[in-house]
């Protein structure tokens, strides 16, 4: 059993960089005082993953659209945007597995502070096709990075304010660091992200390496059949697992998981996750930057970043574990009974983030 303190030194040790997915995975000594994790080897709650008890009032889900198409280096890109044509752009980027929806509630309370934002659905994902059948399936950071990039171009945006988590958050931080002329601020769930994969090599405590299954199951040929053949189930058990408190609904969940029907879903989802655990290859025009991010670099833009206090990946102490990598105005704020998904689970806090990052100087 390893205790917070010790936990701390490993990840301040400069694991906290090297993590492949999210800034740092659990911590063992913080399930006192929080909802229960589920322990090996069951499921969480009963029946279906992640099933709820229906509320007779439940109200029905918002309208997000329409869903727009442009096309954008190599992808043609679903997105919806909110707010007026000239208000200042930002790009909200949802994770795994995730997505638009995630910000349902954030673009409207945005738009009605004068942005303009910009939602995409990220490659793999809702209606974002691949624009050349024979273009690589790769999914190395990098490539969600210059997606980014592209589609920023597309819709003629010099700047913007990016914000997201998960996968969202690690392209946003990518952008920032290598690109910083074109980022006015950043919200950064969870913190700096970029994946060293040199340094994944390392092993973690084991009760951390747990949390990251999925990760492994898909290093298997049986866990990609199982990503394809139960990718609604799978995405389920993961909310739940990721967002303790949050007693999202069916009609919640089978909006979002509609875009995991994308003909790329697969293979990018398992290209993604084999990339960092070193087993697959990126394309070798991103190598260059790959390199770049594999020192670490730091981001100098204005940045608030956010931790839900109960999302099973967030590091202790407090943000202390990455502040060194934000060398520019910086916040750091914990969400107390917030999990993973923090745009859906606390709306406002995010999209008070979004603005107050823009006011900071």
């Amino acid at each position: 059993m390893v205790d917070r303190r010790t936990f701390g030194k490993i990840l301040g040790s400069g694991t906290v960089a090297a993590l492949g997915g999210l800034a740092a995975p659990p911590a063992a000594s913080r399930a006192a005082g929080r909802a229960a994790v589920p322990t090996p080897g069951t499921l969480p709650g009963r029946g279906r993953p992640g099933a709820t008890v229906p509320d007779p009032g439940t109200r029905a889900q918002p309208d997000f659209g329409p869903v727009r198409q442009i096309d954008a280096g190599e992808l043609n890109v679903g997105y919806v945007e909110a707010g007026p044509a000239d208000g200042r752009p930002v790009f909200l980027l949802h994770g795994w597995p995730y997505d638009i929806h995630s910000y349902t509630a954030v673009a409207p309370l945005l738009a009605a502070k004068g942005y303009r934002t910009i939602t995409p659905h990220l490659r793999g994902h809702g209606t974002t096709r691949f624009r050349d059948a024979a273009t690589p399936r790769t999914a190395e950071q990098s490539a969600f990075a210059l997606d980014l990039v592209a589609l920023m171009d597309a819709l003629g945006i010099r700047q913007a304010v990016l914000a997201g988590y998960d996968w969202g958050s690690r392209t946003a931080d990518i952008v920032a660091a290598l690109w910083p002329e074109r980022v006015k601020a950043l919200v950064s769930v969870t913190g700096y992200l970029i994946t060293n994969r040199e340094a994944n090599k390392q092993p973690l405590p084991p009760k951390a390496e747990w949390a990251w299954w999925y990760q492994y199951y898909f290093s298997t040929e049986r866990g990609k059949l199982g990503l394809d053949e139960n990718r609604h189930d799978l995405a389920k058990l993961i909310w739940t697992f990721n967002s303790p408190t949050w007693k999202f609904d069916d009609a919640t969940f089978d909006r979002t998981a509609a875009s995991f029907d994308n003909p790329d879903y697969v293979p990018i989802v398992i290209g993604n996750y084999r990339w960092r655990l070193g087993l697959a290859e990126g394309d070798p025009r991103h190598d260059d930057l790959e390199a770049r991010l594999a020192k670490g670099p730091t981001i100098a833009v204005p940045t608030i970043t956010l931790d839900g206090e109960v999302d099973p990946f967030t590091p202790p102490g407090d943000g202390a574990a990455y502040r060194a990598r934000f060398t520019g105005p910086y916040q750091h704020r914990a969400l107390q009974g917030i999990g993973h998904n923090v745009p859906q689970e606390a709306p406002g806090p995010f999209a008070q983030a979004v603005m107050d990052a823009d006011q900071l100087r």
